[in-house]
């Protein structure tokens, strides 16, 4: 691809977006942002040096110094760095430093897959694809438990559901680049559909863009 083909992919946390992000990228060999870890690692670095999640003038620097290319998700996949995360996002210079990250990482040969909240409405609103992927609340808690449980771990549905609904009001109702899917987004509900599935629904959509574009 000469040009940079850009995929958007929204949704809120546990829809799925990040395994069909890691698969579209692979199929079609385009760089791949999960933007989640870039808030994750602002969030990170002020953890680290003991500082307030509301310290604008830190979290702005830490902004600044955050290496797309160098983001460890082991590191940052920790629950607690999660919710970290979510309370720095809603900062909106961070937001702005980061987004200008995001937006370069987007323009760089060959194009991307980027999956977050605001891909397809405020960082690439001229991505050449948008999905937004959601499932059920209670889905997407049941995965998690799944998840944890098959890494040795052990956690209760409820508190999961209460804290995976806390999250989606707070990114759904913040004032600068809320959670909702772009105008002209490809909705995929993965509520009752496998990975396969979605991969499946969402190449379909990519594929005949593709075509469009070759005959152009």
């Amino acid at each position: 691809m000469s040009i940079p083909f850009t995929i958007a992919i929204d949704g809120p946390a546990g829809a799925g977006k990040g395994t069909l992000a890691r698969r579209l990228s692979d199929h079609y060999r385009l760089n791949l942002l999960d933007t989640g870890l870039t808030y994750r690692a602002v969030a990170h670095k002020l953890l680290e040096l003991g500082l307030p999640l509301d310290n604008v003038s830190a979290a702005e620097t830490a902004a600044r110094q955050v290496d797309l290319s160098n983001l460890d998700r082991t590191v940052l996949s920790a629950h607690a760095v999660g919710e970290a995360a979510s309370k720095v996002a809603v900062i909106p210079t961070v937001r702005r430093i980061l987004v200008e990250k995001q937006r370069a990482f987007a323009k760089a040969p060959p194009g991307a897959v980027l999956d977050g909240r605001d891909i397809g409405t405020v960082v690439c609103p001229d991505a050449d694809i948008k999905l937004y992927v959601t499932a059920s609340a209670e889905v997407r808690a049941r995965r998690r438990l799944a998840e944890i449980e098959s890494m040795g771990g052990s956690a209760d549905f409820a508190t999961i559901l209460a804290d995976i609904e806390r999250r989606d009001e707070r990114d759904m109702g913040r004032a600068d680049s809320p959670l909702k899917p772009a105008a002209d987004a490809h909705l995929l509900d993965t509520s009752e559909m496998a990975i396969e599935a979605a991969f499946l629904a969402a190449m379909a959509i990519v594929d005949e863009v593709l075509a469009k574009r070759n005959k152009a």
